[in-house]
């Protein structure tokens, strides 16, 4: 069965895209932790980060590491955060969260966004990288 990040990448379900190559894509996620939360995936469906081929988990890093460099020159904030809980989705993914304080990061507290501050935001990251 197809997982919800699995239905993005094939176009079936919209979404906030930051960036995208052969192997990964990165969008902002619709209940963001903060500003900016944006999540990174590998376009083959994984279940577990740490099940990742090497050159695949590597790449997944670096092109993470250039979305948070584009994402931290949009967004004001201390630093940009990494996660993987891997929980909620059974596909492996990373989360960039822009910090300004721990509680950021934490996955309690939610920051509300509209449609359009969402396209707005894509737009500026986007511009950024």
């Amino acid at each position: 069965m197809s997982s919800i990040f699995t239905k993005i990448i094939k176009g079936e379900i919209p979404c906030y895209k930051i960036a995208e190559d052969a192997n990964f894509l990165a969008f902002l996620d619709v209940n963001p932790n903060a500003k900016g939360h944006t999540l990174c995936i590998p376009k083959q469906e994984i279940n577990k980060i740490f099940d990742i081929e090497d050159d695949l988990y590597l790449g997944l890093m670096q092109f993470s590491k250039k979305i948070a460099i584009a994402l931290e020159k949009t967004v004001p904030c201390k630093r940009i955060g990494m996660a993987v809980i891997g929980l909620e989705v059974p596909h492996a993914h990373v989360h960039l969260i822009p910090l300004n304080e721990m509680d950021e990061i934490r996955f309690q507290n939610k920051v509300a966004m509209t449609k359009e501050e969402f396209e707005d935001l894509a737009i500026e990251i986007q511009a950024n990288l």
